[in-house]
C-alpha cells in the first residue's frame, strides 16, 4: 500500500468511526456507521449520521414559500429514516389513494356481452394461445367500441373486429365480423398463379374510418413479403 492508500484508509476511520459519546445509551450503537449504508438498512430507528440539510437549495426554497411549505400535496420529508421507512411511507400513501377509485370503478363495471370465440378440449394439459393481438379503439363521434384481434390455428389469415354501442342498452348491426387476406395481393405485386396467402402481424386503428395491419407471407421461405396495408372500415 502506498502512503496515500494508508492516508485514506485512516481519514475513513476517523470520520466514520470516532467515539460517540451521545450514542452509548443506545444499544449495540456505540460507533458512527458509514454513512451510505445506514440509509439501506431495512429498519424503522433513527440514522445514527443524519443529513446536514443547511444551505440545501430545496428546503430553503420551501422554508421561504407560504403557499408550499404546509401543501398536502408535498411528500414530508423524513431526514432522520432510512430509505426503507420513506419507501413503505410511501408505499401506504399510494395504495390509501388508489384504493377508492379501485373500489367505485370495480362496482361500475359489469358484463354487457358474453361470446364465444372458440372451444378447447378439456384433456389437453395446457391450453394453447388463440387470441392475439388485442387491440382497443373508441370512436367518440358515433359512440362505438372496437376491439381488433386474430385468432391463430385455422385462421391465421383473419384478423377480427368486434364493435360494440358504448352505450350497452344499444345494439349495433355486424356486432362482431371476420377480414380475411388470404391471397388478395397476388395481382398487385406478383403476376404469377403460385398461390400466396397472408398472415397479420399487427393491427391498429389509423383513426376512426381506417385499420391499418401489417401483413406477412405465409410462406415458409427466406425474404417472405412484408406489406403495410390501410383498410376502410366500409
Amino acid at each position: 500500500m502506498t502512503q496515500k492508500d494508508i492516508t485514506f484508509v485512516a481519514d475513513f476511520l476517523t470520520e466514520h468511526f470516532n467515539e460517540a459519546p451521545e450514542l452509548y445509551n443506545r444499544k449495540g450503537k456505540y460507533f458512527n456507521v458509514e454513512r451510505v449504508g445506514q440509509y439501506l438498512k431495512d429498519e424503522d430507528d433513527d440514522l445514527v449520521s443524519p443529513p446536514n440539510t443547511e444551505g440545501n437549495q430545496w428546503f430553503n426554497f420551501l422554508k421561504d414559500s407560504t403557499h408550499l411549505k404546509e401543501s398536502p400535496l408535498l411528500f414530508p420529508y423524513y431526514p432522520e429514516k432510512s430509505l426503507h421507512f420513506v419507501k413503505r411511507q410511501m408505499e401506504g400513501v399510494i395504495d390509501q389513494c388508489l384504493q377508492k377509485p379501485a373500489d367505485v370503478i370495480g362496482k361500475s363495471v359489469h358484463q354487457a356481452v358474453c361470446m364465444s370465440l372458440y372451444k378447447v378440449s378439456q384433456s389437453e394439459d395446457s391450453t394453447p394461445e388463440l387470441f392475439k393481438l388485442p387491440f382497443l379503439w373508441n370512436d367518440k363521434t358515433s359512440n362505438l367500441h372496437y376491439v381488433l384481434f386474430t385468432m391463430l390455428e385455422n385462421s391465421i389469415s383473419k384478423i377480427h373486429i368486434l364493435r360494440r354501442h358504448t352505450d350497452t342498452s344499444r345494439s349495433v348491426s355486424n356486432g362482431i365480423l371476420a377480414v380475411e387476406f388470404g391471397n388478395f395481393l397476388n395481382n398487385s405485386i406478383n403476376e404469377s398463379s403460385d398461390s400466396r396467402c397472408y398472415s397479420c402481424l399487427d393491427a391498429h386503428f389509423y383513426d376512426d374510418e381506417t385499420v391499418t395491419v401489417v401483413l406477412k407471407e405465409s410462406v415458409q421461405q427466406e425474404g417472405k413479403e412484408r406489406v403495410l396495408a390501410q383498410l376502410p372500415l366500409s
